[in-house]
C-alpha cells in the first residue's frame, strides 16, 4: 500500500502585522502558501477583522510571549517600530533582542526591514550594503546597534535578513511621509507638498514591492549567507518633481501646485511636540541626495520587483480617499488594484 507523503505548510510569524510592511509581507506570505501566525496584543479582535491568519495574544515587548508565539515558525518577521518615531531608545533594542531570543529558540530565520539611518554624511550620497555606518542622529545610531546584534546573531546561527529601502508609500503603509508631507489624506487633491529642499532626489520605496523583494529573497533561502543585506532602488525622485507629475498624472489634476514642506512651523512647534523633534532630527535626509545602490539585489534576483509608478500613486491615493470622480471609480473597479490595496 501506497502512502501519501503530507507536506506541512511553513509557518511565519509576522510581529507588527497590523503595521505597514509586516501586514504587506503577512499578505505576500500568504499568497505563497505559509500559515501566517501573528502576534498582537488583543488578539481576538484582529482574529475576527483577519481571520486569515491565526492572532496569538502576545506583545513584542515581552520576550516569553515572543519565544511562545514563535514555537515552530520558520521564519520570523520583525516589522515592529515605535509609532510617530517616538520612544525608539526604550523600544527598539528589547524588541530586536526578543525577536533574536525567540529565533534562536525556534531556530527561525529573521527578515526585518532597513533603513538608511544608519549612514553619516561619510558615506553618502551612494549607499551601497557596506558602506560604513556612522550615523550623526540617535536614531540612527540605534539602528546601527540593532544591526550589530543581528550580525551578532547570525554568527550564533540564527539566519538574517535584512532589505534596506526608501520611503515607504503604498496602501497601509501607515504614518509616512508621502501621507503626512505630500498629500492630504481623505481630502481631494489640492496641492502637493514637497518635503526636499530644491533640486534634491529622494528615494521612495512602493511597499508592496518591498514585501515582494523580500519573498523573493526567502524563497531562494539556501543561497542567502547567514547574514544577508540588500538595498533596493525603489522610485527615485531626482528633484522632487517626479512624484509630483505622478500625482498629477494619476488625479488628472495637471495644475496642481508643488508646496514646500511647513519646516519652519516644525521647528517653532517643536519644543512642544516630541513627534516634530523627532522629525526635524531625520530632516538632513531631504536636504540632500542621498540613493542606495541595488546592484547586488539584481545580481542575486535578476531584477528588482517594480510596479509602475503611476499604478503605484493610483493605488496609494486611492487608498487614501484623495481619488474623486472617475479617478477613484477607475482605481477600485481595477481587480489588480483592488488586490494591491488590500496589501
Amino acid at each position: 500500500m501506497q502512502t501519501e507523503e503530507i507536506h506541512e505548510r511553513p509557518v511565519a510569524l509576522v510581529l507588527g502585522a497590523t503595521g505597514g510592511i509586516g501586514g504587506a509581507v503577512a499578505e505576500k506570505l500568504a499568497g505563497r502558501g505559509y500559515e501566517v501566525r501573528a502576534l498582537h496584543r488583543r488578539a481576538d479582535v484582529m482574529q475576527a477583522k483577519l481571520p486569515q491568519y491565526r492572532w496569538v495574544q502576545g506583545d513584542a515587548m515581552n520576550r516569553a510571549d515572543v519565544i511562545d508565539a514563535a514555537q515552530g515558525v520558520q521564519l520570523i518577521v520583525h516589522g515592529v517600530n515605535p509609532p510617530g518615531y517616538r520612544n525608539w531608545a526604550e523600544l527598539v533594542l528589547p524588541m530586536i533582542d526578543n525577536t533574536i531570543a525567540a529565533a534562536k529558540a525556534s531556530g527561525a530565520r529573521i527578515v526585518m526591514p532597513g533603513t538608511v539611518y544608519n549612514f553619516g554624511p561619510d558615506a553618502f550620497p551612494v549607499l551601497d550594503e557596506d558602506s560604513p555606518q556612522n550615523p550623526v542622529t540617535r536614531k540612527g545610531k540605534i539602528r546601527v546597534q540593532l544591526e550589530r546584534r543581528l550580525e551578532a546573531a547570525a554568527g550564533e546561527g540564527v539566519p538574517v535578513l535584512i532589505v534596506r529601502a526608501g520611503d515607504f508609500f503604498g496602501p497601509g503603509a501607515g504614518n509616512n511621509w508621502f501621507a503626512q508631507g505630500i498629500v492630504k489624506p481623505g481630502k481631494p487633491l489640492s496641492s502637493i507638498g514637497n518635503p526636499g529642499a530644491k533640486g534634491v532626489g529622494h528615494q521612495w520605496a512602493y511597499l508592496p514591492d518591498v514585501a515582494e523583494t523580500m519573498v523573493q529573497l526567502i524563497a531562494q533561502a539556501d543561497r542567502l549567507p547567514m547574514f544577508a543585506r540588500f538595498h533596493m532602488d525603489g522610485f527615485f525622485d531626482q528633484d522632487g518633481g517626479q512624484m509630483a507629475e505622478a500625482i498629477r498624472r494619476v488625479s488628472g489634476k495637471p495644475d496642481l501646485k508643488l508646496k514646500a514642506f511647513p519646516w519652519w512651523l516644525v521647528r517653532l512647534a517643536s519644543p512642544f511636540v516630541a513627534l516634530f523633534r523627532e522629525l526635524l532630527e531625520m530632516r538632513y535626509l531631504w536636504r540632500e541626495t542621498i540613493r542606495m545602490d541595488n546592484a547586488r539585489l539584481v545580481g542575486f534576483l535578476g531584477a528588482e520587483p517594480r510596479t509602475p509608478i503611476d499604478e503605484a500613486i493610483r493605488v496609494t491615493l486611492e487608498s487614501l480617499g484623495c481619488l474623486e470622480g472617475a479617478e477613484k471609480r477607475k482605481a477600485a473597479s481595477s481587480p489588480r488594484l483592488r488586490s494591491a490595496s488590500a496589501a
